[in-house]
């Protein structure tokens, strides 16, 4: 599974781990707060947004040389271009200074913050288990020309697969990045595989647009979508040669963001 969906909306479930976890440390801090001392509800929230910049700084320093070129994609967050570790590593330090010179909250600030870090370390561990080595689908799609093919005639190839439709702005802004990545990862095979347009419909698209990709598939029934559990456009797997998911992206992919992908997605293959 990789959205939750509520009524129309579908959120990613690493979003989502992030707000509960967030949600379970706030509760914490006011319930043991009661019993005495203040409540951390504003340190909490403090704490969060010195996370986010850090780990978006760490992010934009290690893969700096993607946003040469476009200064203005460091401030777009969309990409989901984060280094967790460091962020968490500067609201450990920062909740322990902050609890040092408060003594009220020292003790609801301490302990949720321990339980907002846990349960988002051991959700997301538990979600990256469950993930991790689910095979690639058995499904048949259709190539641009309208033959069938059936998926699992890719395995043995490192394989990116993005489920994408003409209707979806993110999908578009992204198109460009996976077009530049196609040409300089050959090694790495790309999939493009539409949901629910039809033939006419895609190739238009792709004309208009100067879209010079390979491997664009037809998902006429937006069924793959509903196998690997994600509600959400643009969707984005990652496959080993073996066939086993070694990765997903529920959102717009930056240069930056797809290169740490398709870092990872060749270190599990060295």
């Amino acid at each position: 599974m990789l959205t939750v969906n509520i009524g129309p909306l579908a959120l990613a479930v690493a979003h989502v781990l992030l707000l509960g976890s967030l949600l379970l440390a706030v509760l914490t801090g006011w319930w043991v707060s009661r019993r005495g001392g203040g409540n951390p509800e504003r340190q909490m929230f403090h704490l969060l947004v010195v996370t986010l910049l850090v780990a978006r700084l760490a992010f934009v320093i290690t893969y700096f040389e993607h946003y040469r070129g476009d200064l203005w994609g460091v401030f777009d967050i969309r990409d989901g271009g984060f280094l967790a570790w460091p962020g968490i590593v500067a609201a450990l330090v920062l909740g322990a200074w902050l609890a040092w010179r408060d003594r009220p909250v020292r003790k609801p600030l301490g302990i949720a913050l321990v339980v907002g870090v846990l349960s988002w370390g051991f959700g997301n561990y538990f979600w990256f288990s469950m993930a991790q080595g689910t095979r690639l689908p058995e499904i048949a799609l259709q190539d641009h020309e309208g033959v069938p093919v059936a998926l699992a005639d890719y395995r043995g190839k490192r394989l990116v697969i993005n489920l994408w439709a003409t209707w979806c702005p993110p999908c578009q802004r992204e198109m460009p990045v996976f077009e530049a990545a196609q040409a300089e990862h050959e090694e790495i095979l790309f999939l493009f595989v539409n949901q629910g347009e039809s033939v006419e419909r895609v190739r238009s698209f792709l004309q208009s647009h100067g879209l010079m990709l390979e491997n664009v598939l037809l998902d006429r029934g937006a069924r793959l979508g509903q196998r690997v559990g994600s509600m959400g456009l643009p969707t984005t797997l990652f496959y080993d040669a073996q066939g086993r998911q070694v990765g997903s992206h529920v959102g717009e992919l930056s240069r930056a963001s797809l290169a740490r992908s398709l870092e990872a997605l060749e270190a599990r293959n060295l």
